[in-house]
């Protein structure tokens, strides 16, 4: 399969018909895009990920910038895309300003839900700790670049104050999810294993689940924490409510949107999908459990 390249844009019959492209360092990226189509499952959608970079988490921020840029300008570029969904946390935290400087599209992005965690877990605090003063306690469960992010930092300081928040650096995760995606056999102890000292924390209520990855292990996070005790909070849902915003989508607009997918693409269709690693062993797997096609190699500058 010959490379998809900048300038290779799809012809589309109008602006309507143009995919939302959804970004993230490898498929839990799949994780938003399952969000995005549940609630408007008429809406084009194109995937892109830079899987031969994985894990974004552990490298240095000045080669992710530009790496992050480039790849998504050549995306863009390739699928035609109207608008940008940046479903990588390392990704959003870092590079949203750089993103938006070198695109025309609306860029969305992904960041911890610091504020709807601290939000629960006062709601959830037991009236017992309350009385004795003390705080709401919430967990950020993300890779070790989110954690140590000056921006995570500023989201607690404005939203979370008043509460302990635990950060728990789980980047085994990240190749756990991915190789649950393209098949392989779970290892639910990698997931015991990166929880183990989270889950002994006997006041522990909320746990954001701040890697677009994590919601595809959610079952096994929450076997681990107590799926009663501890509840688990992700960004997806919000981001697919901040994409109808974005866009402009409502029950008219979705109508017409159909009527303009029906004209111009056959029906079922699978999504574009961009990688910079196309042969990546299970990833065509991976990417259509999620309704898209077998990837493209996307060439850009390096």
């Amino acid at each position: 399969m010959s490379p998809a390249r900048p300038g290779d844009t799809p012809a589309f019959a109008s602006r309507s018909s143009a995919p939302v492209l959804v970004f993230d360092s490898g498929v839990g990226g799949l994780s938003v895009a399952a969000e995005i189509r549940r609630q408007w499952p008429q809406l084009s959608l194109a995937y892109v990920c830079d899987n031969a970079a994985l894990p974004y988490g552990t490298k240095p921020d000045d080669w992710l910038i530009p790496r992050i840029v480039q790849v998504c300008v050549a995306a863009v570029e390739a699928s035609g895309a109207r608008a940008l969904v940046v479903a990588c946390n390392t990704a959003s935290t870092l590079a949203l300003t750089a993103l938006r400087e070198a695109l025309s599209i609306p860029v969305i992005g992904t960041v911890p839900a610091i504020k709807p965690a601290a939000a629960l877990a006062r709601a959830r605090q037991s009236a017992a700790r309350r009385e004795k003063c003390e705080p709401p306690v919430f967990a950020l469960l993300a890779t070790s670049a989110t954690v140590r992010r000056a921006y995570t930092e500023q989201l607690i300081r404005d939203f979370a104050a008043d509460c302990r928040v635990i950060r728990v650096a789980a980047d085994p995760l990240v190749a756990e999810a991915e190789r649950r995606l393209r098949g392989e056999p779970a290892r639910p102890e990698v997931v015991a294993a990166s929880l183990a000292d989270l889950a002994a924390v006997e006041a522990l209520e909320v746990v954001i689940l701040g890697c677009t990855h994590f919601p595809l292990l959610g079952a096994d996070i929450s076997q681990v924490l107590g799926e009663s005790r501890v509840a688990l909070v992700d960004s997806g849902a919000a981001i697919a409510r901040r994409v109808a915003e974005v866009l402009a989508l409502g029950a008219a607009a979705q109508e017409a949107e159909q009527q303009v997918a029906q004209a111009v693409q056959p029906a079922p269709h699978e999504h574009l999908a961009l990688a910079t690693d196309a042969r990546q062993p299970g990833l065509a797997t991976a990417l259509a459990s999620q309704g898209f096609a077998a990837p493209q190699a996307l060439s850009f500058d390096d």
